[in-house]
C-alpha cells in the first residue's frame, strides 16, 4: 500500500496519558513521564484540555512551556494540526499565542484563525477578575481575555532548554538541526535504526522523501558508504 502522509495524530493523549506526555516534554507535574512523547501532539492536547475542559493547571503549564520553548516547536506541523480543529476556544487560545509570541514570525500564521469575537478564558466571573486585577500582559490585545494571575507563570515549572535537551531526543535534535521533521525522524532512527522510510515517515509525520533522505544519511554516518 502506498504511503499517504497524515500530519494530524489519530488520537491525542487525554487524562493521565496527557499528564505523562506533558511531564515527558518537561512540565514539572508530580507524575511519571512518558518516554519521548511527540511535542506538537502534546501541545495541542494540552490546549484542548485547558480551553475545552477548563483545566487552568494544564493551560498554565502549557503557556509557560511555550514562553520558554517556542523556538523549538515545529511551527509548520503545529499550525497544520491546529487549523484542523473546530473548537472556537482552542482556536482563540492559539491565535492569542501567535499574538503574544509575534516576534517568532513562524507562528504568525495562526493569528488569522481567531474567532470573530474575543473569548473569555473564565466562563464565570471574568469581568470581576478583570476589574480587580486587569489582564494577563501576555494576552493583552489578543482574542483571548485572560485576567492577571489566573494562569500561573513560573519558568521553574518547566525544564530549561539544556535540561529538556538532555532528556528528550527530538528536542535535542531540534536544537542541533532546527525544529524540523528531519530532526524528529533522526531521533526516531536513533531509537530504532531498523525503521523503514515508510514506517519512519508515519511515526514522525514527515513526507516519504524527507524520511528516505534521513534514513539514507543516518546509515551513511553509522554504517559507512559502500564505494
Amino acid at each position: 500500500m502506498a504511503y499517504k502522509r497524515a500530519v494530524a495524530p489519530k488520537q491525542l493523549p487525554q487524562g493521565d496519558t496527557l499528564t505523562a506526555a506533558m511531564v515527558g516534554i518537561g512540565v514539572g507535574f508530580a507524575a511519571p513521564g512518558a518516554k519521548q512523547p511527540n511535542i506538537e501532539d502534546t501541545l495541542l492536547a494540552a490546549s484542548i484540555e485547558g480551553m475545552q475542559n477548563d483545566d487552568l493547571r494544564v493551560l498554565s503549564a502549557l503557556s509557560t512551556w511555550l514562553g520558554v520553548h517556542h523556538q523549538r516547536v515545529n511551527a509548520d506541523r503545529l499550525i497544520r494540526i491546529v487549523r484542523e480543529r473546530k473548537e472556537q476556544r482552542v482556536l482563540a487560545y492559539w491565535s492569542a499565542v501567535a499574538h503574544w509570541l509575534r516576534h517568532d514570525r513562524r507562528l504568525s500564521k495562526m493569528a488569522d484563525i481567531a474567532p470573530k469575537r474575543r473569548v473569555h478564558l473564565l466562563r464565570v466571573g471574568s469581568e470581576f477578575q478583570l476589574k480587580r486585577r486587569g489582564e494577563d500582559p501576555r494576552f493583552i490585545g489578543s482574542m483571548l481575555v485572560v485576567p492577571q494571575g489566573v494562569l500561573r507563570d513560573r519558568e521553574a515549572d518547566v525544564l530549561s532548554p539544556p535540561e529538556l535537551a538532555s532528556r528528550h531526543r527530538s528536542y535535542y535534535q531540534r536544537v542541533q538541526m532546527g525544529p524540523s521533521y528531519r530532526a524528529d525522524l533522526w531521533a526516531l532512527l536513533e531509537a530504532e535504526p531498523s525503521l523503514s522510510p515508510t514506517e519512519l515517515a508515519r511515526l514522525g509525520y514527515g513526507s516519504f522523501a524527507t524520511a528516505w533522505q534521513a534514513k539514507r544519511d543516518f546509515e551513511t554516518l553509522h554504517r559507512g558508504v559502500r564505494m
